[in-house]
């Protein structure tokens, strides 16, 4: 169904200068349906359209939206900004009644994206008199609840509390049609996919129709797609044109003395499935390890200062999907195959163009996508876009997240670990829980406090993310720096203590 390219369909010419590659302006399903224009569409919607001030179709809504109109399950490639929101808010107010119950759910990562949905709604439904709610944590249930009873059509909500009204009872989706997922991939990195399969008990018998739109469809996103949607198919956007790429090629140009830190925000915001980290020396192998660990991280190094017993515990926690981050060079890292592997992540570009492919091939297998991050400093930029031009990779630099993105993602994710925790307590435990209530409410009124309170969700967040780094793993590095440090001891001595006491005169 599906025309895709990965660094396995490279083809190199003779002078291996350039690279032929195949593909197509636009992936669409078989027996894909003609684009909709906006005249084309129902009067209502061109009259919802008029009142959102709109002129024309954006590519992924005149693709996306016939598709929806004829109820054929879809997943859709599209990048934020691209139009998405409208692509599906339309043929929903085609598809429900005005009053008749909840008959539209779009599930969403955030509470903000919730509210911006639900105002796009709220906006183009005015023609039809069809409504939209934004469901989400950290407010009264009240006027949810209200909006519930008074028979709202769409509602667009977070997973966590769409469940916690489903197990509430104040929520029911007998009258349900349409289960749209915005954002799947970033859903699916806060958390929220323990959520989603309980969510998915409440369904009603009757036959509904499933939309996924998400920027990437790694294997995890094609997962949730097969247990949510019947029998999908996919239509691919991205930058105004409609393509798939089962690896995704990005760079971060980033300070050099400030490498080290710059990855751990990349790794925070990406929160990769497991990633294989590429070095050049062995000496940055053991340092990104380092780090890794140090920040809490389920990482290990492989590299030839090894012993045969060492890597093959390291290669078997692998196999097994024990280790979360690999760190090696590119001659330990030969002979690794390892599934289901989303990032390949150069802390430095390579040397050689060639190995660029043969790191970043890693990944995006078995018709999965990946993400090949490389982060660059100075020149390094350069040569890396000169490996773009050798072997026509379409690179995108994006800006290193900063702390403050950092801070609202990890909160976010924080938020979503803690509200499926609070769900899962019986009444006893929440008997329990209300000894803490008065000190809960008076912690953060000074710095010290505060600092406690970020210790604890910190912690919860370690245990809850990252499990703890291998004590072996641990281990090696102690006696490495142990042993750095007494060659260092045995170098600074005097010469005359090495060779024995000086002769005198």
């Amino acid at each position: 169904m599906l025309q895709s390219i990965s660094v396995h369909d490279y083809q190199m010419n003779s002078d291996s200068s350039s690279v032929e590659t195949k593909l197509e302006d636009c992936v669409e399903p078989e027996n894909a349906l003609p684009e909709a224009t906006l005249r084309e569409l129902p009067e209502s919607l061109q009259a919802a359209a008029a009142l959102a001030g709109w002129t024309s179709l954006m590519p992924v809504q005149a693709k996306a939206i016939p598709y929806l109109l004829a109820g054929r399950d879809l997943m859709v490639q599209s990048r934020t900004g691209s139009g998405k929101t409208g692509a599906f808010v339309l043929p929903i107010l085609e598809r429900v009644e005005p009053g008749a119950g909840c008959q539209a759910i779009v599930l969403v990562p955030t509470r903000e994206l919730a509210k911006q949905v639900a105002a796009e709604a709220e906006t183009l439904g005015g023609a039809k008199g069809v409504h939209a709610t934004a469901i989400y944590g950290g407010v009264d249930y009240g006027p949810q609840i209200k909006a519930f009873e008074e028979g709202v059509a769409l509602v667009v909500g977070t997973p966590g509390r769409i469940l916690d009204h489903l197990m509430k009872g104040s929520l029911s989706l007998n009258t349900l049609r349409l289960l749209i997922f915005d954002e799947a991939d970033r859903m699916l990195s806060m958390g929220f996919f323990p959520d989603m399969k309980r969510l998915q008990k409440f369904l009603p018998s009757h036959p509904i129709n499933g939309y996924m739109f998400s920027a990437t469809f790694p294997s995890r996103v094609m997962r949730l797609a097969s247990q949510f949607l019947d029998n999908p198919e996919f239509l691919s956007l991205s930058r105004d044109r409609v393509h798939v790429a089962e690896i995704e090629h990005v760079f971060y140009n980033v300070q050099a003395m400030k490498k080290d830190r710059h990855l751990v925000r990349i790794i925070e915001v990406e929160n990769p499935t497991s990633a294989l980290i590429f070095c050049n020396t062995k000496a940055n192998v053991q340092y990104v390890s380092a780090v890794l660990q140090r920040f809490g991280y389920d990482a290990d190094e492989l590299s030839s200062d090894l012993s045969q017993d060492a890597r093959e515990k390291v290669m078997d926690r692998v196999r097994r999907g024990k280790l979360r981050f690999l760190v090696a060079t590119d001659v330990a890292a030969r002979g690794i195959d390892i599934l289901e592997l989303s990032h390949v992540i150069q802390y430095e570009p390579p040397k050689d163009p060639e190995a660029y492919i043969h790191r970043v091939g890693r990944t995006g297998r078995a018709g999965a996508t990946g993400e090949g991050i490389t982060l660059v400093a100075g020149l390094e930029r350069i040569e890396l876009l000169n490996i773009g031009k050798r072997f026509n990779i379409d690179f995108q630099e994006r800006e290193p997240p900063t702390i403050k993105e950092v801070e609202r993602i990890v909160a976010e994710r924080a938020t979503v670990l803690l509200e499926a925790r609070l769900r899962d307590r019986d009444k006893l435990q929440i008997e329990r829980m209300q000894r803490f209530v008065p000190l809960a409410r008076s912690l953060g009124e000074t710095n010290d406090e505060v600092a406690i309170m970020a210790m604890l969700l910190d912690d919860y967040y370690q245990q809850s993310l990252h499990p703890a780094p291998d004590p072996n793993a641990v281990s090696r590095r102690l006696r490495r720096q142990h042993s750095s440090s007494s060659e260092r001891k045995r170098d600074t001595k005097p010469r005359g203590d090495r060779r024995g006491r000086r002769r005198t005169r």
